[in-house]
């Protein structure tokens, strides 16, 4: 067998149907679209969701909830142990502090939320954008500061 000799399986595949080329075609005049009609025009055909004018499902069903386009806020979270264990004493946790630790990506250094998962030995000073109530405690209570930066 050479590579000239390939050929696909018998009856697996067919001649493109060439619409609009006359009658001999069997598909000249209205090109297999019909005659009139929605279907039948340029750029004709119903819009996703018509259901032939019964009443849409996207309108039976009942509308519940707000969604507030770009009014929320995602905070990138950062948990006590992790400064614990990746900050030294006396050292200065700020957004960009955060990115080079690799606790945070870069694009979330305009929203950080520190959260009190977990314990902390040493004292920090921590500035961040949003603290929870059970870091402060554990942050102040090692002896460490809390700035809290504008958002």
């Amino acid at each position: 067998m050479r590579l000239e000799d390939l050929r696909p399986a018998a009856g697996s595949t067919r001649k493109r149907k060439r619409v609009g080329r006359g009658r001999g075609s069997g598909t000249g005049k209205t090109s297999g679209r019909g005659h009139k009609g929605l279907k039948a025009r340029s750029g004709g055909g119903s819009r996703p969701g018509f259901e032939g004018g019964q009443m849409p499902l996207y309108r039976r069903l009942p509308k519940r909830g707000f969604l507030p386009h770009g009014t929320r806020t995602e905070f990138a979270l950062v948990k006590v142990k992790d400064l614990s264990a990746r900050f030294p004493a006396g050292s200065v946790v700020d957004p960009d502090a955060l990115v080079e630790a690799g606790l945070i990506k870069k694009s979330g250094r305009g929203a950080v939320k520190v959260l009190g998962d977990g314990a902390i030995g040493h004292a920090l000073t921590v500035k961040t954008h949003k603290i929870s109530g059970s870091a402060r405690q554990k942050l102040e209570a090692a002896g460490g500061r809390i700035e809290v930066l504008p958002s």
